[in-house]
C-alpha cells in the first residue's frame, strides 16, 4: 500500500464521482474532497452519492473524505481536480496551505471564467505550478457510462510522460482504457471547445433541425477546433483522435450530455436563465462560449469560427436563435 500513488479528487458532481469510482479499482486509499457535509455522510452510511451518479456503487472503506480542503491537499501528493470550472476560484481561495509541491490533474472541461484561462494554464500562471506537473484527464467518457461499466476511453495529457503513465494505471480497468497524450495544452482546449459545439448542436435539435444538419454540424465543428487550437498551440496532432474528434461526437449526440441538454432549451424558446435554472448541473459551454469568443477576437488573426460565433450572439447578445441558425446554415459546408 505505501508504494501506492496518494491519490485524491476534488469535487463532488458526476464526473468527480466517476474517476472516484475509477480510481478505487485500483488504489487501496482515495481521498475525496467535497463541500458538502450530508454528502460525505450519505456516502458513509448509504455508499453512493445522493445528489449525483447516485446508481454509481462506492465503497466507503477505501475513500478518505474531508469537507476541508486544506486537510485532503495536505495528505495527498496528486490532486485531481473536477470542480466545475465557474466553481473553481471560490474553492481555490478556501488554501491556506501552497499547492507548489504537488501535481495537479484537471478534469474540468471547461475555462475559468475569473481568468479566462484554461484551467492548466490557470494553475501555472496563478498558483506557479510548474508545467511538467500539470496534466489533464479528458476524452470521450461519461460519467453516467462509467456508472454502467460500460466500456470508455480516457487521455492522460501530461508534459512528463511518467506522471501521465502512473494516473493512467490509477484509472484503467476492464472498463477504462486509457491512452497517454503530451498534448497538455490542445487536449484541453479541445475539451472546453466542444462543450460549445455540443451546445451549437443541442440548439440545432430544438430548432427542429435533423441528423443530415447535425452531421453537418459536428463535421464543420472538428475543422473550427482544429482552426482554433492551431492558432494557440502549434504542434503535431491528430485532430480525430479519441480526445478531440471523440470527445466532441459524444458530447453532440448523447443524451447525457448536459450541454446538448442546454443548447436544446435555447432552441426550443427558453431564456439562458431559465434554461440555467431548470439544469441541476453547470453547462460548462456557457462560459466556455465567451472564453473563447473573446480569445479568438483580441488576436491579430483570428480563426474562422462561425459556430463559435453564432453560439455567443445567441448567449450574450441575445441574438434570435432561428435567425442565427439559419444565417449559419449558409456558412456550413
Amino acid at each position: 500500500m505505501n508504494n501506492q500513488p496518494k491519490v485524491a479528487v476534488l469535487g463532488g458532481g458526476s464526473w468527480a464521482t466517476a474517476i472516484v469510482k475509477m480510481l478505487c479499482e485500483n488504489l487501496e486509499t482515495v481521498g475525496w474532497y467535497m463541500r458538502s457535509i450530508h454528502a460525505t455522510e450519505h456516502i458513509k452510511l448509504n455508499k453512493h452519492n445522493p445528489n449525483y451518479l447516485s446508481s454509481a456503487e462506492l465503497h466507503p472503506n477505501q475513500l478518505i473524505l474531508s469537507n476541508n480542503i486544506n486537510k485532503t491537499v495536505e495528505n495527498f501528493d496528486i490532486l485531481v481536480f473536477a470542480i466545475p470550472s465557474a466553481f473553481l476560484t471560490s474553492e481555490l481561495k478556501k488554501l491556506t496551505i501552497s499547492l507548489s509541491n504537488k501535481v495537479i490533474f484537471s478534469a474540468i472541461k471547461g475555462i475559468v471564467p475569473e481568468s479566462g484561462l484554461i484551467v492548466g494554464e490557470h494553475f501555472f500562471k496563478k498558483h506557479n505550478i510548474a508545467y511538467k506537473n500539470i496534466g489533464v484527464i479528458t476524452g470521450p467518457c461519461h460519467a453516467e457510462e462509467v456508472a454502467m461499466e460500460r466500456l470508455s476511453y480516457l487521455t492522460i495529457a501530461c508534459q512528463d510522460q511518467d506522471q501521465a503513465k502512473k494516473v493512467g494505471e490509477c484509472l484503467k480497468s476492464r472498463y477504462i482504457q486509457v491512452k497517454i497524450s503530451d498534448d497538455i495544452i490542445g487536449t484541453e482546449y479541445a475539451a472546453m471547445l466542444k462543450n460549445i459545439f455540443s451546445i451549437a448542436a443541442g440548439i440545432s435539435h430544438g430548432l427542429g433541425y435533423g441528423d443530415n444538419f447535425q452531421s453537418v454540424l459536428m463535421s464543420n465543428s472538428i475543422r473550427e477546433m482544429d482552426r482554433f487550437i492551431k492558432k494557440i498551440h502549434q504542434m503535431k496532432r491528430n485532430i480525430n483522435n479519441s480526445a478531440y474528434l471523440g470527445d466532441l461526437l459524444v458530447t453532440g449526440y448523447s443524451t447525457f450530455s448536459r450541454n446538448r441538454m442546454f443548447g436544446n432549451m435555447i432552441g426550443k424558446g427558453y431564456t439562458v436563465k431559465s434554461a440555467q435554472m431548470e439544469m441541476s448541473m453547470v453547462a460548462e459551454g456557457y462560459y466556455a462560449t465567451k472564453s473563447a469568443y473573446q480569445l479568438n477576437m483580441k488576436r491579430e488573426e483570428n480563426a474562422k469560427t462561425p459556430i463559435i460565433n453564432a453560439v455567443y450572439a445567441i448567449l450574450y447578445e441575445s441574438g434570435n436563435a432561428k435567425d442565427i441558425f439559419k444565417d449559419l446554415t449558409n456558412k456550413l459546408d
